[in-house]
């Protein structure tokens, strides 16, 4: 495919703390990137919540800032993708105006809801009919928690959005979701549309008027308005595609697309994940749309990944270099595991279904310094995946080596930590910004640049390093995650 030097896209993903902007070659090659902060407001304890108008502004920011520093203008950019966290709340009104705070993906105000739609028999429905079991962060939960408590505001909302689709409907005008993030509550499990069962399952079908319309992920939805022009940079009329989950993009961007591959994110949350061609439900990870009708990505998750280890390094990293750190930890000498502590990396949650009240540090002694605190926490997240990874090795086989990307992906260490006790060989590509890239390749794919996911795929991405599981342990990660389970239940 001959490219041209003037045609670029532009990947904008909306992460829980910054958003990023990122420009890519047509055949994937990163070019600049922006970012801008978001600020995240507690009014009560367990709420996570932001500001409509202040996502907008960062997604702004982070657009010019990356056009800026390409030296691109923006009739330059062919087309634009969007992804973004999925499930909370973004309510706006019918002329689009915000009806309330955003709620994030990390807020639990929620609980009694979940549990109440998640129980007995209504829980066993909702996962026949649409591939999961609520959690507080569920629109499902999220919209009960607001009729019971908010009635006032689902009053003057015309439509529920997700965080990407606030952002689409700021640059093009036009409401819309995609299937991957539609698959968070309201979209029946086979059919990939949404779902008036759900809905009554849940009790919800009231609603039903406020789920947007449905456009594939790689569909042109809208294209850039004169207003949007104005603050990003981009050229009026940019083609902008729906876009997706962020989870889903990064997939593709990192090449994790053909059925049976299993790809890992290590980041606020442990995302393990695996396209399948068909549904499988189970309580342990949720069976959602992936990015072409006719796949679903099967995730397990928790928020119980890297985010820990950032935690840790906060604390009591000292200013040091998290390589230095990680170096010292010695996590890839069996000999430093004998008689050390555990950590369960649930600082900021445990998995669906389990009681753990917060993280915990056992086996703690005396003996132990810093670096056996920070072992125990990398550790303990690698353990976490594995739980995850586990609960699908139950029902899928995975095809090739699984691809990682986040966090713990920068590491060489962690990672080789993470080829062992997952006991799957991991490849790592080229990708920085797995989202993002994701996201420019659906844009791609919208304008005609590439036929669909598997060409986009092999044209853009890279593996540049591999790691296979050492067999050098003898039982000690197996004793170890043993021991780990034993303080998880």
């Amino acid at each position: 495919m001959a490219l041209s030097s003037a045609r670029y896209f532009l990947g904008l993903d909306a992460g829980q703390t910054f958003t990023k902007a990122v420009l890519f070659t047509e055949d994937g090659r990163q070019v600049a990137r922006g970012a801008a902060s978001v600020a995240t407001s507690s009014p009560r304890a367990s709420w996570q919540e932001r500001d409509l108008e202040d996502v907008w502004r960062a997604a702004a920011e982070a657009i010019r800032e990356c056009l800026v520093s390409a030296g691109v203008v923006g009739a330059q950019v062919a087309g634009v993708g969007v992804c973004g966290h999925n499930d909370g709340a973004y309510l706006v009104d019918d002329d689009g105006a915000p009806t309330r705070a955003a709620i994030l993906a990390t807020d639990s105000r929620a609980v009694a809801e979940a549990a109440e739609l998640g129980e007995g028999a209504r829980g066993a429905a909702a996962l026949a009919a649409t591939g999961q079991i609520p959690a507080p962060y569920s629109p499902s939960a999220l919209l009960l928690w607001l009729e019971r408590h908010e009635p006032e505001t689902l009053a003057k909302t015309r439509w529920y959005l997700f965080c990407k689709d606030w952002l689409r409907f700021r640059l093009t005008g036009e409401i819309a979701t995609d299937p991957s993030e539609a698959s968070a509550s309201f979209t029946g499990l086979h059919e990939q549309e949404w779902s008036d069962e759900a809905l009554r399952i849940y009790g919800l079908g009231a609603y039903r008027e406020l789920l947007p319309p449905l456009r594939a992920s790689s569909a042109v939805a809208g294209h850039v308005t004169r207003a949007a022009a104005e603050e990003t940079g981009l050229a009026p009329g940019t083609p902008v595609v729906t876009g997706a989950h962020d989870v889903d993009a990064a997939a593709l961007g990192i090449g994790a697309i053909e059925v049976g591959s299993l790809s890992v994110v290590m980041g606020t949350f442990s995302i393990n994940q695996v396209v399948w061609d068909a549904p499988v439900g189970d309580p342990r990870w949720q069976a959602r749309s992936f990015l072409e009708r006719g796949r679903w990505l099967h995730m397990s998750t928790s928020p119980s990944s890297a985010s820990n280890f950032e935690w840790a390094m906060r604390n009591w990293g000292g200013g040091a270099d998290y390589a230095e750190v990680i170096e010292a930890a010695r996590l890839l000498d069996p000999a430093a595991y004998r008689e050390a502590p555990h950590f369960l990396p649930y600082l900021y949650g445990a998995p669906l279904g389990h009681g753990a009240d917060g993280a915990q540090l056992s086996g703690l002694r005396g003996s132990h310094d810093r670096h056996d605190v920070f072992r125990a926490v990398l550790e303990g997240v690698a353990h976490q995946h594995r739980w995850h990874v586990d609960a699908l090795r139950s029902a899928f086989t995975f095809s090739g080596a699984a691809r990682l990307c986040g966090g713990g992906a920068k590491s060489e260490p962690w990672t080789q930590l993470m080829s062992d006790v997952l006991n799957v060989p991991l490849e790592v590509t080229d990708s920085t910004e797995a989202g993002a890239r994701g996201a420019a390749l659906l844009a791609a794919i919208g304008v005609g640049a590439y036929s669909g996911l598997t060409e986009a795929a092999v044209a853009a991405v890279t593996v540049v390093r591999r790691h296979e599981p050492q067999h050098h342990w003898g039982s000690v990660l197996d004793d170890r995650y043993a021991e780990f389970l034993t303080l998880m239940r």
